[in-house]
């Protein structure tokens, strides 16, 4: 599913992730940067040691924020790392900081002169966000950003499974409706 929105589009896909040919593909990182399960894990295999070593020098990185690294061994150039929001009830600030594990990833690849950037589902995994919750803020954050910003040409959400995929496409037609 591709949807223009001002100059940029906005893409719907079930994939993998470490397959992109983005610009930058953005990792669903912890707070420590040295990898993990799931997404994180997937990235650090993939991109081999290259990533490792700057998350290293880099030294963590807080929820809600986002650093960059080289992209290793991937098709992309770079890998945008954010620490989504461990869920416990929605009432501990997790909608906020899950935007801003989103905007501030797209800010960073602005300032980057990043033209394509592709995410996954953050804190929908390991980190137990509900699914529909997290794909209208992820959702409403991109569509707000590139209505705002003309530099990121392609904001693709690479989703784990056809069930994913789904939950997206049924969120994004109901916001779709509020602009």
């Amino acid at each position: 599913m591709e949807i223009k929105i001002n100059k940029g589009i906005l893409s719907l896909v079930e994939g993998d992730i470490t397959k992109q040919s983005t610009d930058a593909i953005v990792n669903a990182a912890n707070k420590s940067l040295l990898g993990g399960g799931g997404v994180d894990g997937a990235i650090h295999r993939a991109g081999g040691p290259k990533i490792l070593e700057e998350c290293i020098k880099i030294g963590g990185c807080e929820t809600g924020e986002a650093v960059i690294t080289t992209g290793g061994n991937l098709k992309a150039k770079y890998v945008i790392h954010t620490v989504g929001p461990i869920y416990r009830d929605g009432l501990h600030n997790e909608p906020k900081l899950l935007d801003n594990a989103y905007r501030n990833c797209l800010k960073l690849a602005s300032s980057k002169g990043i033209k394509s950037i592709a995410f996954p589902s953050i804190s929908t995994g390991a980190y137990r966000y509900p699914l529909s919750d997290a794909a209208e803020i992820a959702l409403k954050t991109a569509v707000e950003y590139l209505k705002e910003h003309t530099d990121i040409e392609l904001v693709r959400f690479v989703l784990f499974g056809q069930k994913t995929l789904e939950v997206y496409e049924k969120v994004y037609a109901l916001i779709s409706t509020d602009h």
